[in-house]
C-alpha cells in the first residue's frame, strides 16, 4: 500500500513539475481593492489547485467532528470499562494455613 502511496505521489509531482514548466506564459491576476499583480500562469493555476484542496479538507474536517466527538467518547468509556475489568481481577490475598492441610507420618 506504501508503494502505491510512493508511486501516486511521485506521478503526481512529475505532472504537477511537467506542467509547471509548459505554461510560463505571463498572466495577470487582478484583486479589486488590491490591485493586480504579474505572474505565471503555472503559479496562478498550482495556487488555485492549492486553495481549492485546502478547502475541501476544511470542509471534511469540520464534517468529521461528529465522528471524532464519538471516538472520543467511545475511548472514554473503553478506559472506564478496563479499569473497572482490572479491579475486579485484583486477587484475594490466600487464606493463612495454620496446620497441615495433609496429615504427615511420624518418623522413626
Amino acid at each position: 500500500m506504501r508503494f502505491i502511496y510512493w508511486f501516486v505521489a511521485l506521478l503526481a509531482g512529475i505532472v504537477a513539475v511537467d506542467f509547471a514548466i509548459s505554461n510560463l506564459d505571463p498572466a495577470v491576476v487582478r484583486f479589486w481593492p488590491l490591485g493586480s499583480v504579474d505572474t505565471w500562469l503555472c503559479i496562478v493555476v498550482l495556487l488555485a489547485l492549492l486553495i481549492g484542496f485546502l478547502a475541501g479538507e476544511f470542509v471534511a474536517w469540520v464534517n468529521g467532528r461528529g465522528w471524532r466527538r464519538e471516538a472520543r467518547k467511545r475511548a472514554r468509556r473503553i478506559e472506564a470499562l478496563e479499569r473497572e475489568l482490572a479491579a475486579t481481577r485484583v486477587p484475594s490475598p490466600a487464606p493463612e494455613l495454620t496446620h497441615s492441610p495433609v496429615p504427615t507420618a511420624p518418623r522413626d
